[in-house]
């Protein structure tokens, strides 16, 4: 006859677990010590994060993220919590446990129907986007398509035209003034002067100074084609020594010469103090081949083209703006002169884009102007 004791599950031993004994907490540690800082570079799981002392002194942080944080992209231009070693002693090394809430998200895809998107840079106000009058030719589908991803992210886009030397108008390179003066965008040109002492080419002194007082007191992200000189116009404006390179005469295209983003303060100078220029960051991205915009819906393209808007109001409900046929208005809108001289170049570029992110056209758009 069996005894009660037999049956009795909790007189049952237990073999113990070989990954440890040490009981499970529910209550994860809240951190209340931890530092905040701004990631300024990302390089192979390392993290670099510039800390302010409330002495006005700064320290430069070398993290890694914590286990609950592996999954969790982090870019340059992140405000995020750091615990352990904050010193910045050498070989010191903190954890990164926290993401602070970002203002705005930039962000790309290799192409238009790739879900697979990068995230480039964070809490940025501005985007700057560069592109040269010549050497290489400028191509206004990656302008449209950054001014795109700027308002879709809720930056306001700067251009800026480099090389304007190159070509026999540089009031108006390569025509582009003229192509954008529809929209609420400011432009600004920047010529080659004569070579410094160094051999180098030295950038328009005008231009320095104009971008200077649009980058103060902000957080601006640079993008653009490799050898359309960002790097270049990155040390003028920074005093760093970011490597910079020419143009492949075969290909036409850039040298990549970063190969990874990095925030860094404008220069102090006559008229930025030492805090002002601590709050005034440059991030300088890697040069770009294509800019994906898989993560815009075709609907919020029109909204980067404020020339065209207004011209939709008189659509037919539903309207994918790609053709008269499907009742779109913007035709004869254009046709009236309302979009400029450029208007029909612009309704092409916009449909170009809505047809790539419907996946009815081939690849990224890359024309150049006039192409």
């Amino acid at each position: 006859m069996s005894r009660w004791a037999d049956w009795d599950e909790s007189r049952v031993r237990v073999r113990p677990n070989k990954k440890g004994t040490r009981p499970r907490t529910k209550e994860s540690p809240d951190y209340s010590d931890a530092e905040l800082g701004r990631v300024v570079t990302v390089d192979r799981g390392r993290y670099t994060v510039r800390l302010e002392d409330s002495d006005g002194g700064e320290r430069i942080i070398s993290a890694v993220r914590a286990r609950a944080m592996r999954r969790t992209p982090v870019v340059p231009g992140d405000i995020v919590g750091l615990v352990g070693d904050t010193t910045g002693d050498a070989g010191s090394l903190a954890r990164l446990i926290r993401i602070q809430e970002r203002t705005t998200l930039l962000r790309r895809s290799a192409e238009d129907t790739d879900d697979a998107e990068r995230v480039i840079v964070a809490n940025a106000d501005q985007l700057l986007i560069v592109v040269a009058a010549a050497d290489p030719a400028p191509r206004t589908g990656f302008i449209d398509r950054a001014l795109v991803a700027a308002y879709d992210a809720g930056i306001t886009p700067i251009l800026l035209v480099t090389k304007a030397d190159l070509v026999a108008d540089p009031e108006d390179p390569a025509g582009l003034i003229s192509h954008y003066a529809e929209l609420e965008l400011q432009i600004v040109v920047s010529r080659q002067a004569s070579g410094t002492a160094s051999g180098h080419p030295a950038l328009d002194p005008a231009a320095v100074v104009a971008l200077r007082g649009s980058l103060t007191q902000r957080v601006t992200a640079m993008i653009g084609h490799s050898g359309v000189g960002k790097s270049t116009m990155v040390n003028a404006l920074t005093g760093a020594d970011r490597a910079t390179s020419g143009v492949n005469a075969v290909t036409g295209r850039g040298r990549h010469t970063s190969s990874s983003a990095v925030a860094l303060n404008l220069e102090p100078a006559e008229s930025l103090d030492l805090a002002a220029a601590r709050n005034s960051w440059i991030i300088d991205t890697p040069g770009v081949r294509t800019f994906g915009l898989a993560h815009v819906a075709p609907d919020d393209v029109l909204g980067a083209f404020s020339d065209l808007v207004e011209g939709s109001a008189a659509c037919e409900p539903g309207c994918a703006h790609v053709s008269p046929e499907g009742g779109c208005a913007l035709d004869a809108w254009v046709a009236d002169g309302h979009g400029g001289d450029h208007g029909a170049a612009r309704l092409a570029s916009l449909r170009g884009l809505i047809r790539s992110l419907a996946g009815t056209e081939d690849g990224p758009e890359e024309k150049r102007l006039g192409a």
